[in-house]
Formats: structure tokens, C-alpha cells, sequence
């Protein structure tokens, strides 16, 4: 049984997985880097190693130094949380050659669904729609716009590896795609190192809606429903909502029901996301499967009153699941705006600094995930996520009139934060109304004045 788990993260999700953990009784360790000595995850771990300098390459993403802290410090197993480690098939492996639980799926399911092409045609054989493409990477740019030409314009050109909005550009025609054939695949290689890419048929306007997966290792699959995340800027997402206010109840069954045959063929465990495209005749298609606890996760949460990081550490403790498909239930709306330290006037640009006033806005149907507090200084080295807030109402109209009082009173100062961004989407009739695609974002900046961002 796992008594005592190092978390290979920092941040909210570091202090998250702290507190699931004291409540199952299990001790545990976190690592940080130099830069993060102040951090509460730190402050509020059992113990705590520093494994590096500010920059992740020097310590979140050293997986040398995180299996060395794991193994001085006598731990059982290892949280990867989301980004740095967490899809690293290579750390997975380390970590089960080195007799410590993995958090997370086996390395094999990571390395299948990690590799996009492959991800692909191993849930197109289980019958799940995919967006038409390239059977593969694609090695020449004249074999590219043979595919293209075939697929028809617009496509869009992706990086085999990562994600994250990295390694992906749109072409139109022949020409805006020789040239962003090359951009795609140099941040690819500069990214992950991997510079292979492959093309699929652009969906213009789609709803990009994601079904939540939890899986024991005594083959149960269930799926514990949507999350939309339509609202993306450059492919970040920057609001989830669960559940879809696009949805039928037939679509939401069907998109389910592919969903779990996807993490049965990847013969997944853990918890994982099925992410999809949804067309506005409500035809869907796969794009990809997280292999790993998402950010935002606390959605899900909070419509099935379900706690992922408890199941995840449970199912890698080899438990069944305590519930099956139909015992799931899905109760009222929840809504989750991610916190940057951004600045949404200057074309969102970054906003590292110390905190002087931080106020967490609170009441009935208000959640903070946050490491953020009054004199925290925000490093400039990471993502620039220092929060997430999460309300939930009976109705959907009941979520956001809460999610927008909440951010009325979200206090945040000596830095900018994309709290006043959100206040303002809150207030949109476009997104009030449920009409919000992946296009969403660029139209709203575009006839919304940045003073409202201030």
C-alpha cells in the first residue's frame, strides 16, 4: 500500500495532490526547484528537496534528480500531476524499473496515445470517428500538399509529439502551407525535440469537448462525463464548463460510449481525457487522449462530486473502482476560469512579480485551487497559471451569475491577472447564451475594448 508519494510538480496542483493525499493518511514529499522555496506546497508537504535551479530543464523535468529524491526519501510512488513529466513514457518507465508506483497509466498507454498518428489509428480500429488526415507523420513537404490537396483546405498541421498549442498552424491554400509546413515542424523540434508532423482536415468553428476517463487495472472503464473547453486562446483553454450547453442527451451517450471504447483500446488505467471536435451538426471526432489528471479536472469534480486524485491514487493501489457507469450522477453546473498572471490589455503579456493584496473570493458554490497568497512571488520561469476558480450552481444561469460575483470580489494586486478577462466574458450574451466555439476568443477580443481588461 502506498504510505508516502513525491510529487514531481509545483504550483496548484502540487498543493492539490497535498491535500488528497493528508486525507487518505498518506505522508508526503515535494520537490521543488530554487525558485520555489517559498511555494505553499512546500511550506505544507510532510518534507521537502530541492532538486535544482529556477528553470524546469534544471529540476521539474529533471527525472534523474526527481527518482533520487524518491529514492533518499524512501517514497512508494510518484504524482507526475499535468505538464513537466506527467505524458513522459521514458519517466514512467524509470519509475517502474525502480519498484515505485506511477500515479498515472503504464508507460506503454502513455507512449501509444502520446504519439498522435498512432493514437489515432489505434481508436479508429475500435470504431471511433477520427478527423479525416495523413495515415501518419508526413516526411516531405511535397508528399504534405499531395494530402492536403486530397483532404481539401483548410487542414491544419500538427506536431506528432506535445501539445499545448505548440507545433500547430493552419494552412489555407498551397502557399500559406509551404510556409507554415516549416513553422510547425521547427517549434515542434525546438518543443519536444520532435520535429515530425502530420496533417488533418481543419474544422472551422467546433465545440472542443473532452469526456473524463477512470480506469482500474481489473478492467473497468467508465467515463464520468464532458468538460467543454471551447473557450481557447491559441489553443490554451481559459474556461471548462461541465456540463456541455451544446450536448443532447443522445450526443452526450454516444460521445461517452466512444470515449471509454478509446481507453479500452489503449488497454488505459488511471485517470485519462478523451478530447474531441464537435462539428455544429453534432458530429464528432477524436483528436487526442491526455494521459494524465487535467487542470481542469476540479470541474468534474464538482458535478459528480467524485475526487479524481483520491481515484488515482486508489486504482495505482491496485483497488477496483468503488462504482460502476450507472452509478454515476451528474448534479447542477459547474464553471472553471483559469487565473494567469497575464496581462489581457497588452496582448496578454506576462506578469511575474510579487503579490502585494491577494484576496480569495469565497461563499456557497465557490472553490479556489491556488498557491497564490499576499507577498508571493511569482517566478517568470513557469506557466503563468497561478489559480483557478470554480463555482457551481443548480442551473448553468445560477453557475455564472456566481462566477461572475466571485471575480467581482477576486482580489489580485502588484500584478496584472486575466481576472478582469474573465468578469467580462461573464457578461457576454454570446457566452451567457451557449454559443461559445473554439473561434469564440478571437471574436470576442476583437470587438471588446481592452479598458474592460483593466
Amino acid at each position: 500500500m502506498i504510505q508516502k508519494v513525491l510529487i514531481a510538480n509545483r504550483g496548484e496542483i502540487a498543493l492539490r495532490i497535498v491535500r488528497a493525499c493528508r486525507e487518505l493518511g498518506i505522508k508526503t514529499l515535494a520537490v521543488y526547484s530554487e525558485a520555489d522555496v517559498q511555494s505553499l506546497h512546500v511550506q505544507l508537504a510532510d518534507e521537502a528537496i530541492c532538486i535544482g535551479g529556477p528553470k524546469s530543464s534544471d529540476s521539474y523535468l529533471r527525472a534523474d534528480r526527481i527518482i533520487s529524491a524518491a529514492e533518499i526519501a524512501d517514497v512508494d510512488a510518484i504524482h507526475p500531476g499535468y505538464g513537466f513529466l506527467s505524458e513522459n513514457a521514458k519517466f514512467a518507465e524509470q519509475c517502474e524499473s525502480c519498484n515505485i508506483k506511477f500515479i498515472g497509466p503504464k508507460s506503454k498507454s502513455i507512449k501509444m496515445m502520446g504519439d498522435k498518428a498512432i493514437a489515432k489509428d489505434t481508436v479508429r480500429k475500435a470504431g471511433v470517428p477520427i478527423v479525416p488526415g495523413s495515415d501518419g507523420p508526413v516526411e516531405s513537404e511535397t508528399e504534405a500538399v499531395k494530402i492536403a490537396r486530397k483532404i481539401g483546405y483548410p487542414v491544419i498541421i500538427k506536431a506528432v509529439a506535445g501539445g499545448g498549442g505548440r507545433g500547430m498552424r493552419i494552412a489555407h491554400n498551397d502557399v500559406s502551407f509551404a510556409k507554415e509546413y516549416y513553422v510547425a515542424r521547427g517549434e515542434a523540434e525546438k518543443a519536444f525535440g520532435n520535429g515530425a508532423v502530420y496533417i488533418e482536415k481543419y474544422i472551422e468553428k467546433p465545440r472542443h469537448i473532452e469526456f473524463q476517463i477512470l480506469a482500474d487495472s481489473h478492467g473497468h472503464v467508465l467515463h464520468l462525463g464532458e468538460r467543454d473547453c471551447s473557450v481557447q486562446r491559441r489553443h490554451q483553454k481559459l474556461i471548462e464548463e461541465s456540463p456541455s450547453p451544446f450536448l443532447t442527451p443522445d450526443l452526450r451517450k454516444r460521445m461517452g460510449k466512444a470515449a471509454v471504447k478509446a481507453a479500452e483500446a489503449a488497454a488505459y488505467e488511471n485517470a485519462g481525457t478523451i478530447e474531441f471536435l464537435v462539428d455544429a451538426k453534432g458530429n464528432f471526432y477524436f483528436i487526442e487522449m491526455n494521459t494524465r489528471i487535467q487542470v481542469e479536472h476540479p470541474v468534474t469534480e464538482e458535478v459528480t462530486g467524485i475526487d479524481l486524485i483520491k481515484e488515482q491514487i486508489r486504482v495505482a493501489n491496485g483497488e477496483k473502482l468503488g462504482f460502476d457507469q450507472g452509478d454515476v450522477k451528474f448534479e447542477g453546473h459547474a464553471i472553471e476560469c483559469r487565473i494567469n498572471a497575464e496581462d489581457p490589455a497588452r496582448n496578454f503579456a506576462p506578469s511575474p512579480g510579487t503579490i502585494g493584496l491577494y484576496y480569495s473570493p469565497g461563499g456557497h458554490g465557490v472553490r479556489v485551487d491556488s498557491h497564490a497568497y499576499s507577498g508571493y512571488a511569482i517566478p517568470p520561469y513557469y506557466d503563468s497559471m497561478i489559480g483557478k476558480l470554480i463555482c457551481t450552481g443548480s442551473t448553468r444561469k445560477v453557475a455564472l451569475e456566481r462566477a461572475y460575483r466571485a471575480l467581482s470580489e477576486y482580489l489580485i494586486r502588484g500584478i496584472k491577472t486575466t481576472i478582469p478577462l474573465h468578469r467580462a466574458i461573464m457578461a457576454d450574451p454570446i457566452f451567457i447564451e451557449g454559443k461559445a466555439t473554439t473561434a469564440y476568443m478571437e471574436d470576442f477580443l476583437g470587438r471588446t475594448a481592452s479598458d474592460l481588461f483593466t
